[in-house]
């Protein structure tokens, strides 16, 4: 199946069993708005305690804040924001759809990769076992070839995006003729830079009102609140602040369903280490936030690192965590070395002195930062789609299963009498009650058994209670184990400890420390 069907697949997916739904859809909805259903906020809730607990439980020198999302408008100054926070945007006159140029050179590069890859698979095949790739990347002339130009494509980005000039971004799109996706036209126009911040007013009247932003990012929370946190926590360089939170962007190319949003959501953590030590805890906090990642064993190969092209202006390194998605791989997490711009800059503006007080150097400096930043609705779609299968039965029959990991899975257990009568329902509701102040657990006694599995399934239910006319002899119950679809008898009193063993956070937690 093409990855474009299986993402498409994957949206229907989301709205048809409670995940994710378009925003004030009744009205028509609104472009690039998303609300989280009923299972998709519990999805997201768990994704969200996983990042909490590993930032604030595994780190004693991590501490949390939730700062406000209206903050004096000089703060965006100071940060760069008003100045600097902008993409370069390109108009198609021909379909009127408007694009990133940056956006559309990267997927360029991108499928010129494919071809070398494409060529290297043939070979592969061709020659077997005694294949050396290294050896065919570096001889074979048409892989050469093809190298060469994307290796010229990309400097010449790379130099355009750094030096930011938008005439060279437009004319590296036409030398290179890439036509816009909905017309398959080159009829562009000029490159422009375009601010994404959402403004708004405060204040009780018109003449008194003060312009303020919706915060574009969670970390200025962090940054401006760094003295109040080190000084009433008593904390100690290297330490961090970790903070969950709404952050707002005016994207005009809003696509891939929640992978880019107007209003997302955002868990950040500034680690604050002294100048000079930056680029050795930029080197840890990459090799920390891609063990977070593996831990939920979505596949070790669908994750890599792509360092940036152009630096932020606050930036001495940074890199992504990219994951494949259907449409490729895709930024989930940031992680930048920040040096010390955010708090300086803050001091500069403020007029307060921002520095740390370093008992052992006996000498007081403005600490360096580095940031990890994760997009909670990029890193669930993530989730959703490493998950999604279809898969083919014995008999012909088929399923729709979400292999969720276990700990993140909106129901950890669905409780299902065999059938409505004879004290069966009883019995189920009895044992909801015994789990549910461990575990968020579901009651199904609707259709047969079959579909009552297959609808637990859909939504990633990791285990499914059977309880049959059995039960009321021996207090046992069929426990049925979503992925391998094994059916096990068990005693209710085992139960709690059965699907503790596999839904628990501390095991994720174990697991990344361990590692």
């Amino acid at each position: 199946m093409a990855q474009e069907d299986v993402f498409k697949k994957i949206v229907s997916h989301c709205k048809e069993y409670g995940f994710v739904f378009p925003s004030s859809e009744i009205y028509d909805g609104l472009a690039a708005v998303y609300d989280y259903g009923q299972m998709g906020v519990e999805l997201k809730n768990n994704i969200k305690r996983y990042w909490w607990d590993s930032m604030t439980l595994l780190h004693e020198n991590i501490v949390g804040i939730d700062s406000a999302i209206f903050m004096h408008p000089t703060i965006w100054k100071a940060s760069g924001h008003v100045d600097a926070f902008n993409d370069p945007l390109i108009d198609n006159r021909d379909s009127k759809k408007r694009y990133r140029a940056d956006v559309l050179i990267e997927d360029c590069i991108a499928k010129m990769d494919e071809k070398i890859d494409k060529e290297v698979e043939k070979a592969r095949k061709r020659f077997g076992e005694q294949f050396d790739e290294a050896m065919f990347r570096a001889t074979n002339p048409r892989v050469q070839e093809h190298i060469a130009k994307r290796d010229a494509l990309h400097a010449r980005y790379a130099k355009a995006m750094n030096d930011m000039d938008l005439d060279e971004l437009r004319q590296i799109i036409i030398d290179n003729e890439i036509v816009c996706p909905i017309s398959g036209t080159k009829n562009w126009t000029d490159v422009r830079q375009f601010n994404l911040m959402f403004s708004t007013e405060m204040g009780s009247t018109a003449d008194g009102a003060m312009k303020v932003y919706l915060r574009p990012e969670t970390a200025q929370g962090i940054f401006v609140n760094f003295l109040n946190v080190q000084k009433t926590g008593r904390m100690r360089i290297p330490f961090g602040i970790a903070q969950i939170g709404k952050a707002f962007r005016n994207e005009i190319v809003a696509r891939q369903f929640i992978f880019r949003m107007r209003e997302f959501e955002q868990m950040e953590m500034q680690f604050f280490v002294r100048p000079g030590e930056e680029l050795q805890w930029f080197a840890k906090w990459k090799e920390i936030r891609l063990r977070w990642h593996k831990a939920l064993g979505l596949g070790d190969e669908k994750y890599r690192f792509h360092d940036h092209e152009k630096l932020a202006h606050y930036a001495n390194a940074a890199t992504d965590i990219e994951f494949e998605m259907p449409f490729g791989f895709k930024e989930v997490e940031g992680i930048h070395s920040r040096t010390n711009f955010d708090l300086g800059n803050h001091e500069k503006y403020s007029g307060k002195k921002i520095q740390y007080f370093d008992p052992e150097l006996k000498e007081s400096y403005t600490p360096y930062v580095i940031e990890t930043s994760i997009g909670v609705d990029r890193m669930f779609l993530s989730v959703m789609a490493a998950a999604y299968a279809e898969e083919n039965l014995d008999g012909g029959e088929t399923r729709v299963v979400l292999r969720l990991p276990a700990a993140l899975a909106p129901v950890k257990a669905a409780v299902l009498p065999l059938v409505r009568k004879d004290g069966l329902p009883e019995k189920a509701e009895e044992i909801i009650r015994m789990l549910r102040y461990d575990y968020r657990c579901q009651y199904d006694e609707k259709d047969s058994i079959g579909k009552r599995y297959r609808r637990q399934d859909a939504i990633g239910t990791p285990y499914c209670i059977t309880v049959d006319h059995q039960t009321l002899e021996d207090n046992t119950v069929t426990l049925r184990d979503r992925d391998s679809m094994e059916q096990t008898r068990v005693a209710i009193a085992d139960l709690k400890s059965l699907i503790g063993e596999k839904v628990s956070f501390s095991k994720l937690l174990q697991k990344i420390a361990e590692d």
